[in-house]
């Protein structure tokens, strides 16, 4: 199973590498309307020019959640290092006894491996949506320079269907015919929603009832910002923005919901005494039902007699 899982994360990693730095997918060509003021707006330049640059946010979807799960995961270990039930049914060995393998390290790397997982098929979802689709970015009449002389657009806008019409730089062209949905925004709300539910099922109210609610909050609204951001550059459209989010998002709870199952093979942060009760109560239900059940089912009377039974 184990080998299985890495040659679909390697299948994974080859198609984004196609899909992000090969010109083997190229992108629908689609059609604009002359002098569209939708797609008139100044073009904003490279993305390293942007407020929120790619080496920025880049470095962030990949090191924060490295950062985060691996130093909670690390701090919980030595917390609860002598706690007997600390990781049950946890403990697993490769290749006979000789090469166990620490339950912390297990649960990391699980934990990472999927996330990274989920990275990747976001970006593959995005790729997909923006080659299908071949959406024009609000900047692309700037970009593309089309002649509309030739085009006879001087006396009433009409749709131009031609491909070969723009006269600007081919790579700025086709960045232009690739903004949906927005990959930014995609990836920066997956990774804020899969470390936001983490934070809220690991870290719980250990440090305070507000404590995964504030990290929660915080990373959540720096991914929509990042998505405002890319609509007030005139990256992209609002739709396109609304898309990747949904995206990204949807990815992130599918992941955390079926795949890792809400991170609750074990508490990592163990409640404070004050919500101690509350946590358990779900757990403990079933048990004192059926114990309330029972009692009230049989009831044995302490007599010199025969037992008695009493439904």
């Amino acid at each position: 199973m184990l080998y299985f899982q890495v040659v679909i994360l390697a299948a994974t990693v080859m198609l984004v590498y196609y899909c992000e730095f090969t010109d083997t997918f190229s992108p629908a060509q689609q059609g604009f309307i002359c002098r569209d003021p939708a797609l008139a707006k100044p073009d904003p330049g490279p993305e390293q020019y942007s407020r929120i640059q790619p080496v920025i946010l880049y470095s962030v979807v990949g090191g924060l959640p490295v950062v985060l799960i691996a130093g909670v995961e690390v701090v919980i270990f030595l917390l609860h290092h002598n706690s007997n039930n600390l990781y049950d049914q946890e403990k697993i060995f490769i290749m006979g006894d000789c090469c166990y393998v620490n339950p912390m390290v297990r649960r990391t790397f699980r934990f990472l491996g999927v996330y990274i997982f989920g990275l990747f098929a976001t970006d593959i979802f995005v790729n997909a949506g923006q080659l299908v689709t071949g959406s024009l970015a609000p900047y692309f009449l700037s970009v593309c320079l089309p002649n509309y002389t030739a085009l006879s657009c001087q006396d009433m806008p009409h749709f131009v269907s031609q491909s070969n019409v723009c006269t600007g730089d081919p790579d700025d062209i086709m960045r232009a015919r690739k903004t949906f949905p927005c990959k930014e925004a995609a990836l920066s709300l997956y990774t804020a929603i899969y470390l936001a539910m983490y934070a809220m099922s690991c870290i719980g109210s250990a440090g305070g009832r507000l404590t995964g609610p504030l990290l929660s909050f915080s990373l959540v609204n720096l991914a929509v910002l990042t998505g405002i951001n890319r609509v007030a550059e005139y990256r992209n459209h609002w739709s396109d923005v609304i898309a990747g989010q949904a995206i990204g998002g949807l990815s992130a709870a599918f992941l955390v919901v079926f795949v890792v199952q809400y991170f609750r093979k074990r508490p990592v942060i163990s409640p404070s005494p004050s919500d101690t009760g509350t946590s358990d109560t779900d757990e403990a239900s079933p048990q004192i039902s059926h114990t309330m059940e029972t009692c009230s089912k049989y009831i044995v009377t302490q007599t010199p007699g025969p037992v008695t039974e009493v439904t």
